[in-house]
This record gives C-alpha cells, structure tokens and sequence, in this order.
C-alpha cells in the first residue's frame, strides 16, 4: 500500500517523511527543490505497514525543464498510490500552487489527507481554518519540526488504506548503482524499467536521493536502489551533496550487490577503483560497468586493459562489463550477472565439495613448511553467508602464510564463480575452536596469524591493494583526480 506525498516546493514534505518514518531517508534541506525524483520510505503505524512516496515540489508556473520533471515523478506517484497526502505550509496561507495541487487530486479519484504543516504550538492550530477552502476535508495540525499532530495524521492514513494480505517476500536482490556523477545510472535504470522512472539530465548530480525501485525481472524480485554520483571529498563543496553521498554510502550498506557504473569515455579511473572498495568493505557482491562502451568506439584490447586494471587493484577481482544504457545494448545482460552475484551471496557450497576442493588444492601447490613442520589443511566447511564464510581447519595457524592463504582464496574463486564476492575465510587451529550454538564453527578471522605473515586484523578477500601504473602505492592518497 502507498502513499503519494506531494505538495508546494518548500512546505515541509520530506522533513514529514522523515518524521513519520522515524528515519533521516529523505534528503532535507532549506533550499527549495532539493528532492526530485519520488523516493518510497517505508512507514509502520499500529501493525499497519505501508509506503510513503516523497516526490519533489510541485510549481505548475515554473518552465525550468527540471521543475517539468518533477511534476511528472509527482504525477506517477499519484497514480501509482491508493492514498494521497497533499502538504501545505500554514504560515504561507493558501497559494496558488496548493489550489492547483488540490484541483488535480480531486481529478485522481484519491481520497486524500490534507496536512497542515509547521503548526509548531498549540496557538497555531487556529489557522488551520483557512485550508477547508481547498475542498480537501478537515485539515490534520502537524508539525515535522516538533513531532506535534503526527499520531493523528499516521491515524488518518491508515483508516483510509485498504487492507493489504500479501505476505512480504524474502528472496529479494537489492542491488545499489554507485559511481560518479553523470556517468548513466539514472538512464540505466530507467532502460531496465521501460519509463522515465528517474530523472535523467546532462547536468551533473541531478539526483540527489538514493531512490528504491521494487522492480521483477525473467521472475526475480528485486530492488534497485539509484544513488547520487559520488565524488572524492576534496570536491564535495555544498551541504546538500555531502549529504546525498552520504546516502549513496547507506544505500551500499543495505545492498546485496552493488554495481559501480563507470564511463567508458575514461575507462576505469582511480576514483571508481574507490568507490568499488567502498562496496567490497561494506561486504556487497561487485561488478564493474562500463557505460557508453558502443558510443566512444573502443576496441577488445581496451576491454581486456579494463580488467586486467581492475583484477591487478582490487583484491575480490570484479568483473568488468560492457552496456549503453542510452541505445539498451547489454544492459539486461548486466541485469542477469547482477542476480548471480546476489544468488552468489546467499548460496551454500556442500561440505563434501569443499573437501574435495581443499584436497585438489593442496595435491596443485604443497602448504608451506616451517622449522621441519608443514601446515595441513585438514577440513573444511562453509559457516555463513552474505557474504560467504568458510572455516578450514589447520593442525597450526602460525604456519598459514599469506601467500598460501590468498592462493586459497583465488583457487576458491575460480572454481566458484566468487569474483567479486566478499569471502571470508578463518583459518581454525585444530582442537582450539568452540562450536557455537546452532553447530556452526567459528573462530577468529585470520587472528592468530603469525604477524610476519599476515596484519592482525587482516580478512581474506576484503584486503585492498592499491598500487598506480608505476607500481606506487597510493593507498594513503585521498586527492585523486575523477
């Protein structure tokens, strides 16, 4: 069940979505029209389960092409609501624009809730009165500064919901587009979807919140999740982007998958090498897009010097994919590797596979020996998922180097199809492990490690190395270029 939320520019609807949801979802900012695309926040009130749409601002005077934009994502969310809660700004009275706004629910059919906002004390509610000109019903007091009136308005919506039965479903991909700005996220998405779903303009960070797209594709539910572009932090000079960054950064941590989108016009540069790290460490499955492949003409060797760039960087070796999301070539083909990598994340390898494997490796390369002494891998089993978690048993942690350790780990990938999976493995020191309740066995994460061999803190596959074209190592380096 939804909720379309719309309203003048500036009359408070984000600072409402955020009171009512409890949360910091939607991009707030004194600035007028700051949201633009709808953005859906999920909202609970008295076992009650529903979405609030937050759209941008809608001023039918404004010809700016952009305000043309929102009015459309504000119309789609009208249509796609079974409720509509039209905002009003009670210190600016009725203006044309909320007379508008009126006129054009009563032509959808919604019943509709009239919220009066920025009733921040009880000595204000009197000039609520003024708002039943609008043909809208009894106007609801609120306010999304102080909290004032909102159980009365979550109240409201929820009477005029209808009752919804379906069961929430599970087995859902969420799956990030993260990259820098104006590299085609928003155009990507709004191929897979078949409409202007997203906003889509030549001016860079035209989006600015990071939009959930519940979407189904050949029978898999998924959610996309758009982001804002992400520059480095030296560029990020108003309050307004670093707070949509700060979202993208969110969004990642939420994700199941993410997908850094990068122009093919610069190849990989230094900066989507980052942002893809960001993703690695936030435990997300990754893959590398390069947009606009067709457009600028680059060659199979251009490809291949794409991925070996990423391979040699970034330790869970990603795959670098090709789309153009402008004329829709391959961009379901990205779609379809997405789901695998998702699929990847939550699937379980057979114990006796595993031991096979461990077997297999250990006859290719012999474990390290120290002082007369060789490591044995003696057993090993998968304990978690999302991201993928293995315990192998050794007769002697100190004797794990890693050299051998990360040998393990890419001989894993490859028979796995675990590019671009986080993997975490612990390595157990025979007889010094504890079974954890529910029987999974668990140790600590490569600790114990001799310190020659490995960091203390260091974890197989989310270790990072970042090393320029001259071989420098420019891991401490902030001030890159895009």
């Amino acid at each position: 069940m939804k909720v379309a939320v719309v309203g003048y520019p500036n009359v408070g609807k984000s600072s409402l979505v955020n009171r009512l949801t409890q949360t910091r979802e939607a991009v707030v900012h004194e600035r007028a029209g700051i949201t633009r695309d709808r953005k859906e926040v999920m909202c609970e009130w008295n076992g009650r389960r529903f979405t609030l749409i937050d759209t941008g601002g809608m001023d039918f005077q404004d010809e700016d092409p952009i305000s043309g934009s929102i009015r459309e994502q504000a119309q789609a969310a009208i249509a796609d609501a079974q409720v509509a809660m039209l905002v009003v700004d009670a210190r600016a009275g009725i203006r044309p624009g909320d007379e508008e706004m009126a006129d054009l629910l009563r032509r959808s059919k919604l019943p509709v809730v009239l919220a009066v906002n920025k009733i921040d004390s009880a000595q204000d509610i009197p000039s609520t009165g003024e708002f039943w000109a609008l043909g809208m019903g009894e106007p609801v007091a609120v306010s999304a500064a102080q909290g004032l009136g909102t159980g009365d308005l979550l109240d409201r919506l929820t009477e005029l919901l209808p009752e919804d039965d379906e069961a929430p479903d599970e087995d859902i991909v969420r799956l990030a587009l993260i990259g820098r700005p104006n590299v085609g996220k928003s155009t990507l998405v709004n191929q897979w979807l078949g409409s202007e779903r997203v906003i889509v303009s030549d001016v860079a960070g035209t989006t600015r919140d990071t939009i959930d797209l519940p979407f189904e594709f050949e029978g898999r539910k998924l959610v996309i999740v758009d982001t804002a572009g992400m520059r480095r932090q030296a560029k990020v000079q108003e309050s307004v982007e670093y707070f949509t960054t700060l979202r993208s950064q969110r969004a990642v941590e939420r994700a199941d998958v993410a997908l850094v989108i990068c122009s093919a016009e610069d190849g990989i540069t230094a900066q989507d090498l980052r942002i893809a790290e960001l993703a690695m460490q936030e435990g997300c499955a990754t893959a590398l897009v390069l947009n606009k492949w067709d457009e600028f003409g680059l060659t199979e060797e251009d490809l291949i010097h794409e991925r070996a760039k990423a391979t040699r960087k970034l330790r869970l070796r990603p795959k670098v994919l090709t789309a153009s999301a402008l004329t829709g070539r391959n961009v379901a083909r990205v779609l379809q590797e997405a789901i695998v990598l998702g699929d990847r994340m939550t699937g379980r390898i057979p114990t006796p596979e595993l031991n096979r494997f461990l077997a297999e490796t250990t006859q290719t390369k012999q474990p390290p020996a120290k002082q007369g002494h060789r490591l044995k891998l003696i057993y090993m089993a998968q304990i978690g998922e999302r991201p993928p978690r293995f315990a192998i048993q050794v007769n002697s942690r100190g004797r794990v180097t890693r050299d051998y350790a990360y040998f393990v780990e890419n001989r894993l990938r490859a028979r796995y199809g675990l590019d671009g999976v986080p993997v975490i493995i612990d390595f157990n020191e025979r007889g010094s492990g504890r079974r954890a309740p529910g029987g999974d066995h668990r140790a600590d994460r490569l600790k114990g490690v001799q310190e020659e061999t490995f960091e203390e803190s260091a974890d197989v596959g989310f270790l990072v190395e970042w090393e320029d074209e001259d071989g420098h190592d420019d891991s401490g380096d902030d001030d890159l270029d895009e």
